[in-house]
């Protein structure tokens, strides 16, 4: 095998497995959920944020709920086993959805950047992000959206 051939080969092989090993990941622990509304409530089982291993639990960072009926989805962020925040992922300069990266959501539009907890980080976006309320009941968030 020449010089060329093998370089190509070694590409393909490095490829495919990179390709393989992200469809593995993003199917044992997609973080994009279809949850219903109830009455005015999306419940969300905290069964939801758990990775599991065979000897450990590890926990998501966020999930994002979608539904039919939302406009826009909402980004579920776990901070600790009681602490959660439930943000609408629509920027509030000019309406745009937002993406997330690690803990920031960001406006492909404009550069608006939103923190965890929906505070404005950067503009040109200057109100921060429509933050809805919270229980749990019964290892269950119920998040509100009246």
């Amino acid at each position: 095998m020449d010089r060329k051939e093998f370089l190509k080969t070694c590409g393909f092989g490095c490829l495919a497995g990179i390709t393989a090993a992200t469809f593995l990941q993003s199917c044992s622990s997609s973080r994009v959920l279809e949850k219903e509304i109830v009455d005015s409530d999306i419940l969300v089982p905290l069964t939801d944020f758990e990775i599991k291993n065979s000897k450990t639990t590890k926990y998501k960072k966020y999930v994002i709920i979608q539904n039919e009926k939302l406009q826009y989805p909402i980004c579920v962020y776990r901070f600790d086993t009681n602490n959660y925040s439930a943000l609408l992922m629509q920027c509030t300069h000019q309406g745009t959805e937002l993406q997330v990266f690690g803990d920031k959501l960001q406006c492909a539009a404009h550069g608006s950047e939103f923190s965890n907890r929906g505070n404005v980080e950067n503009g040109p976006a200057d109100r921060n992000l429509r933050n809805f309320p919270i229980t749990i009941d019964n290892n269950t968030l119920k998040i509100s959206l009246k």
